[in-house]
């Protein structure tokens, strides 16, 4: 190293003394004490600042409404047969475990599956979008983002439920699984019916709304991690025994398949407190109130 470059180290922080304190994720990234490359190494392993991770979900729901109906019904069919792994995987590992009192405490890792699937493969699922559709409309406030919106969710929504029905159909085939698998899927899909009153079963939904969106707002700061992330997270919603709309219309569905529910306990008893909460505890508990703390911050950009 030249004797200049310890000059400027060492003048620098000097320099640098007027200027208000660096922030905490700005550490390292621009330290005096540290050469070009160790400052790149450092700014990859810092966390990123809220205004970062708010743009990069913005950027995310912002492609998504660009995309064609084409695009979004074919997405979301996929999204929704992913998300029967949930159903298919859990069911599995209860009829592999002794009846013991944690053997929900293990099976439950198997639901992370099929959110495992549809994160990693970009596929687009209701619960996410929450999340990614509403920082656009959020930021835009013009009734022509709303509206992309409102075709979005709608058409998401809808072959989501769809190929959920489809997922549960194919289990019901003769032969495929082993009796205790098939045990199994009846264990499970009872228990995701939900309660005959709609409050529990939306507050549950609220929590898992909150978490799936947490999971998508955390995500880009996750790097490599970001399977251990989808993992631990929807896992919280499994052993909680949280509502989600999709992982669980595949179970209620089987149950109604099974002659376990009825389209009353379907659309009443879980669709439709699931999908309030879980719109709720996205869109609100996350969405708006993640923006409104770095809505400040955006408007000191323009």
């Amino acid at each position: 190293m030249t004797g200049a470059s310890k000059n400027e180290r060492s003048e620098a922080p000097a320099a640098s003394a007027g200027n208000h304190a660096p922030r905490a994720e700005d550490a390292g990234a621009d330290s005096p004490h540290l050469n070009e490359g160790e400052q790149n190494q450092a700014a990859h392993h810092m966390a990123p600042h809220a205004l970062v991770l708010h743009e990069i979900v913005r950027e995310e729901g912002e492609a998504a409404l660009e995309r064609t109906i084409g695009a979004l019904i074919w997405s979301s069919l996929a999204a929704g047969l992913s998300m029967g792994f949930s159903f298919l995987t859990q069911a599995v590992l209860e009829a592999g475990l002794p009846d013991a009192p944690w053997r929900h405490l293990v099976s439950s890792f198997g639901y992370s599956m099929g959110f495992v699937l549809v994160i990693m493969g970009r596929q687009q699922l209701f619960t996410e979008s929450t999340l990614t559709v509403v920082l656009p409309v959020l930021t835009r406030r013009d009734p022509l983002t709303l509206l992309k919106a409102m075709r979005l969710w709608g058409i998401v929504l809808t072959f989501n439920l769809i190929s959920t029905w489809i997922f549960a159909a194919m289990l019901r085939i003769p032969d495929v699984f082993a009796p205790a698998v098939v045990d199994a899927f009846g264990d499970v899909s009872r228990a995701a019916v939900g309660s005959e009153h709609m409050l529990p079963t939306m507050v549950k939904a609220i929590f898992a709304g909150w978490l799936i969106a947490l999971m998508v707002w955390l995500l880009p700061s996750a790097r490599s991690g970001r399977l251990l992330t989808v993992l631990l997270i929807t896992y919280v919603v499994a052993v909680s025994h949280l509502s989600h709309i999709i992982a669980g219309s595949t179970e209620v569905a089987y149950a109604f398949m099974t002659g376990d529910a009825s389209l009353h306990d379907y659309f009443f008893r879980f669709l439709v407190p699931t999908l309030v909460g879980n719109t709720v505890g996205g869109m609100s508990l996350v969405a708006l109130l993640n923006h409104a703390a770095i809505a400040p911050e955006i408007n000191g950009h323009r």
